[in-house]
């Protein structure tokens, strides 16, 4: 796919009026498959009905807990299927992989659904969503563990080859929480928007790149937003 390029994108009926409203498509799962397909995304339709599952059912929780604002379908395929597409490329096989502030779920539900060689604990300190996320994992069926704690204590007691993090904070406050990782041999991703070069340079001159490796090794093109989405690996 040419990252640059903006796709003719399919009709979708979650678009009329409020952008982020909900809406039922006849066939969720096709139209998801199809939205996908409209991105150069490949998804089989085994991929996509448990996508679909899951985007319902964080509609539902996010009447009772705000979990995320993705929730029309073709804002999820291209922001949070994309991006975990993308991620998922880079994650080594059979990795043991802790998603740091999973919020609403993405990318760890999604890596599970593309990759089930991975292992894949999603952590989030609210407790609240923690619960929630455990709710929807549960009813997917997914082997995935749900902690409700903070990265740094979940980290004093576990080890992972693997933290991927998305929308979670700055890099100058992220770096920090990640030294166990980096001291066992791991690595950490994360997914930045156009604004990754400013947190770099705000990290660098705070001191916490320092000891640090950190390397831009893949970049994509969301069709709603300027400037390009960065993965960079962090050992």
């Amino acid at each position: 796919m040419n990252d640059s390029a903006q796709p003719n994108l399919p009709h979708d009926p979650s678009l009329q009026g409020d952008p982020e409203a909900p809406s039922e498509p006849a066939d969720p799962a096709a139209h998801l498959q199809e939205l996908a397909q409209a991105l150069g995304i490949m998804v089989t339709p085994q991929q996509a009905a448990k996508m679909a599952q899951y985007l319902l059912r964080v509609r539902d929780w996010n009447q009772k807990l705000n979990l995320t604002r993705h929730t029309a379908w073709n804002v999820f395929v291209q922001r949070d299927l994309l991006d975990s597409i993308r991620l998922a490329e880079h994650l080594p096989q059979g990795a043991r992989v802790l998603d740091v502030g999973s919020g609403g779920g993405v990318p760890g539900v999604l890596l599970a659904i593309l990759r089930p060689d991975l292992s894949i604990t999603m952590c989030d300190s609210v407790a609240k969503k923690a619960a929630a996320l455990q709710d929807i994992v549960l009813g997917l069926g997914l082997p995935i563990s749900v902690q409700g704690k903070r990265v740094q204590d979940l980290l004093e007691v576990r080890e992972f080859d693997c933290l991927t993090v998305r929308a979670v904070a700055a890099l100058e406050k992220l770096l920090p929480w990640f030294d166990r990782v980096w001291d066992s041999g791991g690595e950490v991703l994360l997914i930045k928007g156009p604004s990754w070069k400013t947190e770099l340079e705000d990290a660098r001159k705070q001191g916490r790149t320092r000891g640090r490796r950190i390397d831009r090794i893949a970049a994509w093109r969301c069709p709603d937003r300027d400037g390009d989405s960065v993965l960079l690996r962090v050992r």
